[in-house]
């Protein structure tokens, strides 16, 4: 120990993080791409990262990265997992600690290490730098996954948006079709989406059965069958709640986070 501070006679290598932001155009997912300015692998395309300060969380130094090489602002990112292959990176040893987001599609610009950055629809990605592809097939498995336990939405949508664009995204996500009476029946439950032209009326439900109201999102969706029976009966006909294609919903912020954090909850269509 020198100076107070604990020095280490074992070689040991350096820590990066690299960030997958997922962005939505209404039909399709897209990947935030830079383009690399500087080598290795200059001219390829990347997700954005770099290297881990002293200072600084690897979730810190994620979003930093994200900004400075394409100027998109987030504020959180959720862990993928630790890629520590050995010769991931031509320059030296780099582990990489990598992160996904969920961001609007806004315009996006290169700076810092970045020449260019883009939005990519995932059926045109090109071939991408160090092991980026692994990388990115993690991700969009990390994502299928939690999309069943916490809603998506918030992040990639507009602040009012219709049913049939709700649909799309988690389409889009999981790569299949939803009947779309069905959808409409289960996102009403979690009660996280109200609409925008009749705000007086419940989040959770356009009807007015207390027992439907207060249940929880357990017996809705993981609870036993007689609870679903239940939860069926109580609900409006199909017909009687039915929305024109242009309704306009929103998120209930506050039901948003709450649904979130109830971590026995999963949404199975």
């Amino acid at each position: 120990m020198e100076n107070g501070k604990y020095t280490y006679q074992y070689p040991h290598p350096a820590v990066a993080t690299d960030c997958v932001v997922f962005g939505f155009d209404g039909h399709e997912m897209r990947i935030l791409l830079i383009e690399r300015g500087i080598e290795p692998y200059k001219g390829m395309w990347a997700l954005p990262g770099g290297f881990l300060r002293m200072d600084e969380t690897a979730e810190q130094c994620a979003i930093r990265e994200l900004k400075e090489e394409t100027g998109l602002s987030i504020s959180h990112v959720t862990q993928i997992g630790a890629f520590s292959g050995i010769d991931r990176d031509p320059r030296e040893r780099v582990v990489s600690i990598a992160f996904y987001a969920l961001a609007k599609k806004t315009e996006v610009r290169g700076g810092d290490d970045a020449k260019n950055a883009k939005w990519i629809a995932l059926n045109e990605l090109p071939q991408l730098a160090f092991d980026h592809e692994l990388i990115l097939r993690k991700a969009l498995e990390k994502i299928k996954e939690d999309i069943h336990f916490e809603p998506i939405g918030f992040e990639l949508l507009d602040n009012e948006f219709t049913m049939p664009e709700l649909q799309r995204l988690y389409e889009a996500v999981l790569g299949i079709l939803f009947d779309r009476r069905n959808f409409y029946k289960k996102m009403m439950q979690t009660g996280i989406l109200k609409d925008s032209e009749n705000e007086s009326e419940s989040p959770a439900f356009f009807g007015k059965n207390k027992e439907m109201r207060t249940m929880s999102i357990d017996a809705l969706f993981g609870g036993s069958s007689a609870s679903k029976q239940v939860a069926e009966k109580s609900m409006p006909h199909e017909d009687e709640s039915r929305r024109k294609k242009g309704t306009k919903f929103s998120f209930d912020k506050e039901q948003y986070d709450k649904f979130k954090e109830n971590h026995n909850f999963r949404l199975e269509f």
